[in-house]
């Protein structure tokens, strides 16, 4: 079973009460449900009960050889079921929003919204190689500290935003042994999983939001009418001057037009 963090219980408001909507979160590649974790209590607040999910082989979910959309669209299914969620509002961002997409397309009567953000449901050519290097890097036999992790990756990936982000994944293993939390053994042999399109027959009628950041180039003007052949009633907005971190570098204009379009579309 997927590990998740939930939080909320269906209160709006002081003195205001409502029934409890479920909204799962699912989070990109080498990332994790702690990713989420403002925004999840925010929209909690807002009376959603939000599931932050860690995608298997990420996070403090399980490890597995097995690692494709479609092993993940069943994980999520089980989970819906173990956890009694009949019908959810979903977010996923990038390889979570390839999740999230074959998931309201292969089961479309479980979800009421979708919200994806900067990734589209086309073919993407592995683009990942300097950080899977720099992850490869790491020794963790020689005991290094998060400095000298740090220093490693830094050989590999310059932008000091890239490197923290997956040093969110480092933990103690044990006392004075490093480790991260990730697959990376399974990402290293499955990466070109991550950019595999959306099938050509997948459609999901549901009103979806498609969002992407100004400053990314995973969604461009020409993929439009491919998303409109997938979701036909999808919205394409854009975060101006944000890259593909789009809800870390702007989560106030994240969270505005994500909780309009989840409430008034």
């Amino acid at each position: 079973m997927l590990y998740s963090k939930i939080e909320g219980q269906g209160a709006r408001a002081e003195g205001e009460s409502r029934e409890a909507k479920p909204l799962l979160i699912l989070h990109g590649f080498l990332g994790m449900s702690d990713n989420w974790k403002t925004l999840g209590t925010q929209y909690a607040t807002e009376g959603f009960e939000v599931h932050m999910l860690d995608l298997r082989n990420h996070g403090k979910s399980f490890h597995s050889n097995e690692f494709s959309y479609e092993v993940m669209v069943e994980d999520v299914l089980a989970y819906c079921m173990t956890h009694n969620l009949k019908k959810i509002d979903i977010i996923g961002h990038s390889m979570g929003g390839k999740v999230a997409m074959l998931f309201a397309t292969t089961y479309p009567e479980k979800v009421n919204k979708l919200i994806v953000a900067d990734i589209g449901p086309k073919y993407y050519k592995p683009h990942h190689q300097d950080i899977l290097a720099g992850l490869n890097a790491v020794d963790f036999s020689l005991k290094p500290d998060r400095t000298t992790v740090d220093e490693i990756l830094k050989n590999h990936i310059p932008d000091f935003g890239t490197r923290q982000f997956l040093m969110k994944s480092l933990y103690w293993k044990e006392p004075g042994q490093l480790a991260f939390r990730f697959n990376l053994a399974v990402f290293n042999k499955e990466v070109e999983q991550i950019g595999t399109a959306l099938p050509n027959d997948a459609i999901f009628n549901n009103p979806t939001l498609f969002l992407r950041g100004g400053n990314s180039n995973y969604i461009k003007d020409e993929d439009f009418e491919d998303i409109k052949n997938h979701f036909p009633n999808a919205i394409i907005e854009t975060i101006p001057n944000v890259g593909h971190w789009l809800h870390a570098e702007n989560p106030v204009a994240f969270y505005d037009k994500t909780i309009a379009f989840l409430f008034y579309s």
